[in-house]
């Protein structure tokens, strides 16, 4: 039997982000590339919640690169870092109140990519995709495929990379799988324990 699939609809990113971020765990992000299709469990996410949080790139204003997180939720936020890497992150929550979730780590055919600039790179994600509408099913989306992720799966650490954030670095808000599989050398599939 065919699993179901459903592209998540603009309501479920209208939420209050850190749910979202937790509830992202185990869903798909999904890129269609010259009528071929990816598609990449989610392993790990990140959430960065409003102005006062100080990781998130609103909490210096609005500028005209953090303008499409002060948007409509479920549109892509999709910026360079280190001049080389583009990251991924999905705008929650009601317009003029910034937040996004930042995706970290997938899972395609059981090869883990890792790292948002990975995961950019695999899904061929570049900033051409800013802005774009994450809720219609084409180029790029999130679905649901029916997989239950029970919360005792999903471990909570701080976030990596923020500590200039002070206190906000240590807010719980990376949500990571607790088991995900790696392929090892001899192509087999083993089990690991989260990051963290």
């Amino acid at each position: 039997m065919k699993p179901t699939q459903r592209v998540l609809p603009r309501i479920y990113f209208n939420r209050p982000t850190v749910t979202v971020a937790r509830s992202l765990i185990g869903k798909y992000v999904v890129r269609e590339i010259d009528g071929r299709i990816l598609a990449g469990k989610i392993l790990e996410v990140e959430a960065y919640v409003g102005p006062q949080d100080k990781a998130c790139h609103a909490s210096k204003g609005r500028t005209q690169r953090t303008e499409v997180l002060f948007g409509p939720p479920g549109v892509a936020y999709v910026y360079l870092i280190y001049g080389m890497y583009h990251c991924l992150n999905v705008v929650t929550e009601r317009e003029e109140f910034p937040s996004a979730v930042l995706v970290r780590a997938i899972e395609i055919d059981g090869k883990l990519i890792e790292g948002p600039g990975r995961l950019c790179r695999t899904l061929e994600i570049d900033r051409r995709l800013n802005r774009v509408d994450l809720t219609t099913g084409d180029s790029l989306w999130f679905e649901d495929r029916g997989a239950l992720v029970e919360r005792g799966d999903v471990e909570a650490h701080p976030r990596i990379g923020v500590d200039y954030a002070g206190e906000w670095a240590k807010k719980p808000w990376r949500f990571r799988l607790r088991r995900v599989t790696t392929p090892t050398r001899t192509g087999r599939t083993k089990t690991k324990g989260g990051a963290g």
